[in-house]
């Protein structure tokens, strides 16, 4: 199997780092053999072979005496390599080369990982310095991690756990990282299913584990997982029971998005609930199916499942409020512009004049200034009737009719008040941190209220609770730029190792320009309005 030589990649033994620490160690692991192939470019030549089998050859192992230093330049050559991959070979290669790439996003991974766990320690020992807190010299450290990782901080948070985890408490899963031979998949399995034992448990069962690369050669990711779980208990059982029963504490449910406007909605419960849960939708769907129902054994348990939860029938809807936002074109005029369902997302069109002609329950927003939730004949409401058939609340939301950015609203309170926060809501839609696509949580000023910054629509954003809490270490700064008429809300904030990120709010679907606007007295509409037409 060949693998493309670092020298002809880009990389410079022992190149000084462009960045003030971001240095990774790479170890000369190449040893000529006969034959070449394209490699990257075309140019490259086969120093360096592997067993079929995924293990590597005798004598490739990291030597740190004969390591070189390769710094951020040099890593982002090599990406710049990798975009003219080698095309024209046979398949043999393409395999090989697949292979090779492969081994290569692990080694990646490993690199991370000590790059993560080092990061980690010198935000700790500077936060140390400056007299913060104990309990606080690791907030905003994961928040980085992921921006840096073009990832949540909730994922930020995963990658600092196991970063910390592979370097200080099993370094053979990390070699076998390092060295290709392990996916990040499959060490990240690792970690969670050892993550019970203690310290020095954990370092033995890493040892009996992944010392030798054979052991686990060759297993899918369940039988890396069942091995790893089943040699936990071994090593400590009690440790395994009491995990099991901490997890209980973690039962929830949650919501995500599925294709073609569904929606998957799943409930992490102790393992006898849940089974019961199955058995009884399975029973319950088999009798109707007996009975003579025509839908399928999966359509009958999810509209059990919906029943019972809502308490409503699945034909009939429930009488809970969702926030449907679309422009007025699409909802008058046959647009084709997606609406947006919170907690959702896009929705088409069609799909929305739908839900609303039916009246099943949400409130279309479309429009220019914030106004009342008005029910039919301008009573004010304050929730969702409790009838048989849910109450259509259109509430008007104007946006400017060449960016879609919403109006202005202020409030001298330092909380923002319900119809405030409301709005940003509407115009954030989820957590503004890039990356974080997080439900909001918290309604936080850009510039804080103990700085002077106003409770208005400008200098408040949509945060999940884990940024709002990660942007209150010492170091972050957030501001908020001029900004012409018209353009989208967005703001800057700087993390405490001067990095620059930009939020910036997604545009409303856009209203009918006013210069559209015509009398329907006249006769004169055009042929989007025109039903006859």
């Amino acid at each position: 199997m060949c693998w493309p030589a670092w020298e002809g990649s880009g990389l410079r033994p022992r190149a000084a780092c462009s960045t003030a620490g971001a240095r990774l160690t790479v170890g000369k692991s190449c040893r000529k053999v006969d034959g070449a192939c394209g490699g990257i470019n075309g140019r490259t030549k086969v120093e360096h072979t592997f067993e079929l089998g995924g293990s590597m050859a005798d004598g490739d192992s990291v030597d740190a005496r004969d390591a070189g230093t390769v710094g951020v330049a040099d890593v982002r050559a090599v990406v710049d390599r990798l975009r003219v991959v080698e095309r024209h070979c046979d398949d043999g290669v393409r395999v090989d080369l697949l292979r090779a790439l492969e081994e290569l996003k692990a080694a990646c991974a490993g690199a991370q990982a000590r790059v993560t766990a080092d990061f980690a320690s010198s935000q700790q020992e500077a936060a140390g310095s400056a007299k913060v807190p104990v309990s606080q010299r690791g907030r905003g450290i994961a928040a980085q991690v992921g921006l840096a990782r073009r990832d949540s901080p909730w994922r930020g948070n995963r990658h600092l756990g196991m970063a910390t985890a592979l370097v200080h408490e099993m370094p053979f899963t990390l070699r076998l990282l390092e060295r290709g031979l392990l996916s990040e998949w499959r060490a990240t399995l690792l970690v969670k299913e050892t993550a019970c034992l203690s310290r020095e448990d954990r370092t033995v069962l890493d040892r009996r584990l992944c010392e030798d690369p054979a052991t686990l050669d060759g297993l899918g990711d369940r039988a890396v997982a069942a091995k790893a779980r089943a040699w936990a208990a071994e090593v400590d059982a009690a440790a395994v029971v009491r995990r099991a029963r901490r997890a209980e504490s973690d039962r929830r449910v949650s919501c995500r998005p599925a294709p073609d406007t569904m929606a998957y909605v799943s409930a992490l419960l102790p393992v006898k609930q849940g089974v019961a849960v199955q058995t009884t939708l399975s029973r319950d769907a088999a009798a109707l199916i007996a009975a003579g129902d025509g839908r399928s054994r999966g359509q009958i348990m999810a509209d059990l499942l919906f029943e019972r939860v809502t308490g409503a029938g699945a034909a009939s809807g429930c009488a809970v409020t969702v926030n449907l936002v679309m422009s007025d074109y699409t909802l008058l005029a046959g647009g084709s512009e997606p609406a947006h369902l919170q907690g959702y997302g896009p929705v088409p069109a069609a799909l929305a004049r739908e839900w609303v002609g039916k009246r099943g329950g949400g409130e279309a927003v479309g429009g220019h200034e914030t106004g009342g939730r008005e029910a039919a004949g301008g009573r004010e409401t304050t929730g969702t009737a409790p009838s048989a058939e849910p109450m259509m609340l259109l509430r008007r939301v104007y946006a400017c009719p060449e960016s879609g950015s919403l109006t202005a609203v202020e409030s001298q309170a330092r909380k923002f008040p319900v119809g405030l926060a409301r709005m940003i809501d509407l115009r954030d839609r989820t957590c503004r941190t890039p990356w974080c696509d997080a439900p909001i949580r918290h309604h936080d000023h850009i510039r804080s209220w103990h700085k002077g910054g106003p409770t208005t629509l400008e200098n408040g954003a949509g945060l999940c609770a884990a940024c709002n809490y990660a942007k209150q270490a010492a170091g972050w700064h957030a501001t908020t730029p001029k900004r012409r008429q018209g353009e989208v809300h967005a703001y800057d904030f700087l993390t405490p190792t001067g990095h620059r990120y930009k939020s910036a709010a997604p545009a409303l679907p856009i209203p009918i320009p006013m210069s559209d606007v015509v009398d329907p007295m006249a006769g004169d509409l055009p042929a989007a309005y025109d039903e006859s037409a």
